[in-house]
């Protein structure tokens, strides 16, 4: 499965092209959460780091091969009114994860759970893929 990437150079020309045309105010994702990707023998898995995000913030989709998650971590309002702030170093705001699904993925069996703080995409494979073991016959 393929990882669409980040590219720090590709972001340094998005900057100085920025600073030729003016654009509206249009921002990229305030944060990324962490994921881990392996797979099984019949399928993909996805664990996404999502702590802090409530189930209906989040959302999953397909479109021409491409897997997408996104949410939100939303500042709580409790955290606003009390007391004095020293130091915030957690990130709030939008996400998005783009991932490139292999051919072999079957994106009509998508499963998607969330629990204690992670979100597991499970993504079937095609049943021609699967692999099995044939039997030579000696004579």
């Amino acid at each position: 499965m393929n990882v669409v990437r980040w590219s720090p150079f590709r972001e340094f020309d998005n900057l100085f092209q920025s600073f030729e045309r003016p654009t509206p105010n249009v921002r990229r994702a305030d944060w990324l959460p962490l994921v881990d990707i392996r797979e099984k023998e019949d399928s993909y898995q996805i664990d996404v780091e999502v702590p802090a995000v409530a189930s209906e913030d989040l959302s999953v989709s397909v479109a021409d091969g491409v897997l997408s998650v996104s949410g939100e971590r939303r500042v709580s309002e409790e955290s606003d009114t009390e007391g004095r702030v020293h130091r915030v170093e957690r990130r709030y705001g939008k996400f998005v994860r783009n991932f490139q699904l292999p051919d072999d993925a079957d994106d009509e069996s998508i499963s998607a759970e969330s629990r204690d703080g992670v979100l597991y995409l499970t993504i079937g494979k095609k049943a021609s893929s699967v692999s099995r073991s044939i039997d030579v016959k000696i004579n």
